[in-house]
């Protein structure tokens, strides 16, 4: 089977039964070829640092990436501490990503929102950490530590990515970050856009810019799958980005708000409870479909395998490094990532 370094996806899709579904797919997205899994963390049965440990301990050569934890939610030297021990577990196979949060989510929870400057300050503390160092007296924007060390013995190039968004957090990753990770359903300008502030922000930044890795997070929905389950994973899934942050993701694509408005005003919207990906029913999906207008699920693979796989290399033509065949299993991907090898 060929290595498609470029490629990745993400293990446990949406909402999952079990986490011990990770085993098996982590397996066979190595039989596939693929050359990442991504790791993303939700407050139930995805807590990332044991998910990460499951993936290290049956895998080979797969990178394991999270994408992401929020660095927010640990004690720095417990994430830093984290990190080494899956650097060494794997033999070097693992990216520490990180991401900005879900605001609503973090203001429930009483856990602190995250900033922009937070963000590249932790980074460079675990680099610091990652290399050795005893760091005495640390302050930044994050808080105030008498002692931070790991190992004086350490001396690790560990990884880290970004899950950017926004111009800001795009400029930080360029300048920072080694693999930077984009969202879903974003149109083909928005990639392309956030692909060259990704590189004019490294080349600024004294680094190569073919060094910092941007993936495409691509909707990867072939017809192979059946009709409800295509739904929750297009439908369903834009449908809850937008119960979460839905200005951001207009605003990026540079969609019309109005839309958005009517989207949220719908009874059904307001009043559902949870997120819409995991709990609504394929009527209910049905209904918000005419919500949601079809060229903002556009940016997506849909259609037979070889539909999917010519729609995968027009991320790498527009400009990004690797794609993440996202919202599917290994499963689900085989015929897509067969049709991709053998055009």
């Amino acid at each position: 089977m060929a290595k498609h370094e470029e490629l990745g996806f993400y293990t446990l899709a949406g909402a999952p039964d079990s986490p011990r579904d990770l085993i098996d797919e982590i397996r066979d997205a190595e039989a596939l070829g693929l050359g990442a899994a991504f790791i993303s963390e939700r407050f139930n049965i995805k807590e990332a640092a044991t998910l990460s440990g499951a993936a290290g301990a049956v895998s080979e050569d797969i990178r394991i990436i999270t994408g992401a934890t929020n660095h927010n939610t640990r004690h720095p030297i417990v994430t830093a501490s984290y990190a080494s021990t899956m650097h060494y577990l794997t033999g070097g196979r693992f990216t520490l990503g990180i991401g900005r949060g879900i605001a609503p989510m973090q203001d429930a929870f009483g856990i602190g929102r995250i900033t922009t400057e937070q963000m590249e300050d932790f980074a460079l503390l675990m680099r610091r950490l990652w290399h050795g160092e005893t760091v005495i007296g640390h302050d930044d924007s994050n808080g105030s530590w008498p002692v931070l060390r790991l190992d004086p013995d350490f001396d690790a190039d560990i990884p880290l990515a970004l899950v950017a968004f926004g111009p800001r957090s795009l400029d930080l990753a360029g300048r920072v970050f080694d693999d930077v990770i984009l969202h879903t359903f974003f149109t083909d300008e928005t990639l392309t856009r956030c692909v060259e502030t990704v590189k004019s922000a490294a080349e600024r930044a004294g680094r190569d810019p073919d060094a910092v890795r941007v993936w495409s997070c691509f909707a990867t929905i072939g017809d192979h799958i059946d009709e409800p389950l295509r739904l929750k994973k297009s439908v369903g899934r834009l449908a809850t980005y937008l119960q979460a942050y839905g200005d951001l993701m207009v605003e990026t694509n540079r969609w019309d708000p109005a839309v958005l408005a009517a989207f949220r005003a719908d009874p059904m919207v307001s009043g559902f409870r949870g997120a819409i990906d995991d709990k609504a029913t394929t009527a209910e999906l049905e209904h918000i479909a005419t919500l949601i207008p079809d060229e903002w699920l556009a940016p997506s693979a849909t259609g037979s395998a070889e539909q999917c796989a010519t729609a995968v290399r027009g991320q790498l033509t527009l400009g990004a490094d690797a794609v993440i065949l996202h919202g599917a299993t290994p499963g689900q991907l085989a015929p897509i990532v067969d049709a991709y090898t053998t055009p």
